[in-house]
């Protein structure tokens, strides 16, 4: 099976160096530091999702640290308004170099299969920007403070799950494609 983009592989290879940068940044210069401070881990770290009584709990921790406070605004306001269009790009772009999403299957797919599946990385970077929102929000004085708090562990849960999805559907198509005959 050949590959059907001209997606060059440095390319992939350079937006995941640059990921892997981003979250290196954001994991050590926010998220260590704000765990060192407060002993409480960033909510955006919750793979398994939280409820509505862990965002009461965060309120009421960054209400009386302001030196957390400043560094989650910080994270947010920093590589958080990078990494999610760096990971996205990439996830879209691997999607693309393995080729037309009827070869993925060895048959022809339904076109909004095929729609629907080059949709999921921009599904996670809606997700992922929308979370940062919805924290800067649930964890600020604005009017808006009580439906973000409803909604943020709901853009976390919808975040991880698109990126599981991609990263399922990825490594599917990569075993598929290295156990697939090969074509000369």
């Amino acid at each position: 099976m050949k590959a059907g983009s001209g997606i060059p592989v440095w390319i992939v290879a350079l937006l995941a160096a640059l990921c892997l940068i981003m979250l290196a940044w954001t994991t050590f210069g926010f998220v260590v530091p704000f765990k060192h401070e407060t002993g409480q881990a960033v909510l955006d770290t919750y793979f398994a999702g939280y409820d509505e009584s862990a965002v009461f709990h965060m309120q009421k921790l960054l209400d009386e640290n302001e030196t957390a406070t400043k560094l989650l605004r910080a994270m947010y306001f920093g590589p958080e308004l990078i990494f999610p269009a760096l990971l996205t790009a990439l996830l879209f772009f691997v999607f693309v170099a393995l080729g037309p999403v009827g070869s993925w299957f060895g048959r022809s797919a339904h076109p909004l299969v095929a729609k629907a599946i080059y949709l999921l990385p921009f599904i996670y970077g809606i997700a992922d920007y929308a979370e940062n929102i919805s924290s800067l929000i649930a964890f600020g004085d604005g009017a808006s403070t009580h439906l973000a708090t409803h909604l943020l562990p709901w853009m976390t849960r919808l975040k991880f799950a698109s990126l599981a999805i991609c990263v399922i559907v990825i490594a599917r198509l990569a075993i598929a494609r290295w156990l697939s005959p090969r074509e000369d």
